[in-house]
């Protein structure tokens, strides 16, 4: 097989999920289903807290925030994914995978981001609540969100010109469902060592180092808890965090499950599998466990879907007016 540079040649091959034709409307309407729900669900919790005055705060302010970033996340590979199936075509070109391995670190780094910057807001409204609204100021949120941004955005820049620099085979293959880092280090022909310095380092610094601020947050936060005399001030303490640390446990347990799954001795589909949870599944799931265990959430969809349901009818009956 010859070994040439990637720009003498223009195509990839995703190889999915499965490669038994069977199994392909089954996959295509799981997946679309679930990237509607996903969709759907995001843009409502986003809506609902932008048309609430009540929820214009620090909290609320970054969970929107997370809900548009879980759209673009999914954004990046599912629809790829349904149009090779539809199309019964598996290619993607080099330009196309290197973009969608852009967008894709770029939107899961800014996951990642958010949840820390989410936890450090529970820590300030439980250990310095006197002081929450000085601290948690709108200059500071929007620094954080910017920061985020920046990172994210110079992170993905440098794993992408890492990838430039290696070379492939012209008939690859990629068993996966998207283009994802790891896969395209591992199956270059050229030299990778530096490619996997880089990689790892990142997930270091930006994957543990986060992972470690969440985790001194709420160590603070449990101390402050176990501080309150009250039980039902503990409780209510306890239960603004409950959903973002279901969030945390469903994004970071998945993860880890992926890179159990990247090692040698698993199938080539194994980590595609794996994907799926924290690709897929924790998107979907996030509103439903925000909306779910809210109140303010929930009372802020009822109102929203209520002026839809009412503009519904005053706009047709205008059209049938004219």
């Amino acid at each position: 097989m010859e070994l040439r540079n990637v720009t003498e040649f223009s195509e990839f091959l995703l190889l999915g999920l499965s490669e038994k034709p069977e199994w392909q409307p089954l996959i295509f309407w799981l997946f679309l289903s679930m990237y509607l729900i996903t969709v759907l669900g995001n843009l409502l919790i986003t809506l609902a807290i932008s048309s609430d005055s009540h929820l214009h705060t620090p909290m609320y302010f970054f969970l929107s925030n997370l809900s548009l970033v879980d759209i673009c996340f999914t954004s990046t590979t599912i629809p790829k994914m349904l149009w090779n199936i539809q199309k019964q075509n598996k290619a993607i070109t080099y330009g196309g995978c290197i973009t969608q391995m852009y967008f894709f670190i770029i939107f899961m780094e800014l996951d990642n981001s958010l949840l820390t910057v989410m936890a450090y807001d529970r820590y300030v409204a439980i250990c310095h609540p006197l002081h929450y609204m000085v601290i948690m100021n709108p200059r500071l949120c929007g620094l954080l969100v910017l920061v985020s941004w920046i990172i994210s955005a110079l992170h993905s820049l440098l794993q992408c010109l890492m990838v430039l620099r290696l070379s492939f085979y012209s008939d690859l293959e990629i068993p996966h469902f998207f283009c994802e880092l790891n896969q395209m280090i591992q199956l270059a022909r050229s030299d990778n060592f530096l490619n996997n310095m880089v990689m790892y380092f990142g997930a270091v610094l930006l994957g543990g180092g986060p992972f470690v601020g969440i985790l001194y947050s709420y160590s603070k936060i449990v101390s402050s808890i176990c501080g309150i005399p009250s039980a039902q001030g503990k409780y209510k303490a306890f239960s603004t965090c409950v959903s973002h640390l279901l969030v945390v446990s469903l994004f970071y347990g998945t993860s880890l499950g992926v890179y159990l799954c990247s090692a040698p001795t698993q199938s080539t589909h194994s980590s595609a599998a794996a994907s799926v949870m924290y690709t897929v599944v924790t998107p979907m799931l996030n509103p439903f466990i925000y909306s779910l265990r809210n109140k303010d959430i929930k009372r802020a969809l009822k109102i929203f879907l209520g002026r839809a349901v009412v503009k519904g009818p005053i706009v047709l009956g205008l059209k049938k007016c004219t």
